[in-house]
């Protein structure tokens, strides 16, 4: 099967709406070989939803996980995802459930990470090319409270940010094993050290946000720098997703930089509202082949944007980066948790053919 290859000027970040039958049955209790059934049964809509709005780039919606991150982390080798009562993280007028991650031992990737197969699923479904969202690196540190560290020699940074770079590495290897061609990893967390509340916060623990910055960027290029020639590693950033409320706000100024120095092909860089600040970092981003998708359409709204009103943001991206290196995605999932941002399928629909009708319109291509 000769399928397309990225980069595409239409793309999305991967997460969609969960479908009804999977979130009753996940709401009933419904766990193992009967959830699993229902998802094999709804995913393949989600892929076909995806095909006719004219997407080329095709994921599972992450259909069969509860966040976009803490399923993939909870799979690693003694990773864990530990429930407290309570709440959790604090996004803007919400908190998020009372899940932390923490650390039991040695970390290393498994080679029967069960995500290895939601991408096989994906792939025997679509004849487009079927891509994969993971969290970075740098998901597995920016949360982690010291305490929930319980393996001695990670109370040392550079020695926990070293394994965490070769499990990523092993990661990176397993997916291409496994076909894959197209590995999203996003490190939400750059545009988080952008904001000033959560700057103070790392500063009050002892950690120079600063040099955090250049932390995370060496992980993701050290992860990534020996992948196949055929693979292509997209990274996406925002302030934050959580039932359509937000985490962070800042320009990406101070981290722009060393985004664009990790050696990722693809930027998926929220950019729909005042919170993610102008557009002159992209003045940064060095001339050649990698791409950045400014997310100029939200998933957390409804509201349609305009065609014209796209194209006068590109217009302007244009004066900071070359037309040639733009496309076009939505902000960010529309569900990067199960609970879904409020819109509803239709809509999400409506803005993923936007995508399309977008690309077409400015490039003549998807």
């Amino acid at each position: 099967m000769t399928r397309p290859t990225p980069p595409f000027r239409a793309d999305h970040v991967g997460s969609l709406l969960r479908p009804a039958p999977v979130a009753e049955a996940r709401a009933a209790g419904t766990r193992g070989d009967a959830l699993r059934a229902i998802e094999d049964q709804e995913i393949p809509r989600l892929i076909r939803m995806q095909e006719e709005a004219g997407l080329k780039a095709i994921t599972d919606g992450e259909a069969r996980r509860a966040f976009w991150h803490y399923d993939f982390m909870g799979m690693l080798t003694n990773y864990d995802i530990e429930e407290d009562e309570g709440e959790g993280f604090n996004f803007a007028g919400v908190k998020s459930p009372g899940v932390f991650p923490a650390i039991n031992g040695p970390l290393d990737f498994p080679e029967d990470h069960p995500m290895l197969g939601h991408f096989r699923f994906v792939a025997e479904h679509t004849s487009q090319c079927p891509k994969i969202s993971i969290p970075g690196p740098s998901c597995l540190h920016f949360r982690l409270k010291p305490e929930r560290v319980r393996h001695a020699p990670y109370q040392d940074l550079e020695v926990l940010f070293a394994d965490i770079t070769r499990t990523y590495q092993k990661a990176v290897a397993a997916f291409h094993a496994a076909g894959c061609r197209y590995l999203q990893m996003d490190d939400i967390f750059f545009a988080y050290l952008c904001d000033p509340k959560h700057r103070a916060e790392k500063a009050e623990a002892g950690i120079d946000p600063d040099w955090l910055i250049g932390k995370y960027a060496e992980m993701m290029r050290n992860a990534i720098v020996d992948r196949p020639t055929d693979m292509v590693i997209g990274m996406h950033m925002c302030r934050g997703n959580f039932q359509s409320t937000h985490a962070a706000e800042g320009a990406y100024d101070l981290a722009a930089e060393a985004i664009f120095s990790t050696g990722v092909d693809i930027f998926f860089m929220e950019y729909d509202s005042d919170r993610a600040g102008g557009l002159e970092p992209l003045k940064l981003l060095p001339k050649g082949k990698q791409r950045v998708m400014p997310g100029f359409i939200t998933t957390k709204t409804a509201e349609l944007e305009s065609l014209d009103g796209l194209k006068a943001r590109f217009d302007e991206a244009s004066k900071y980066a070359d037309i040639d290196q733009l496309g076009i995605a939505p902000q960010c999932g529309f569900a990067s948790t199960e609970h879904g941002n409020a819109v509803t399928e239709d809509d999400q629909k409506r803005k993923l053919e936007l995508v399309v009708a977008c690309a077409e319109a400015i490039w003549g291509e998807v």
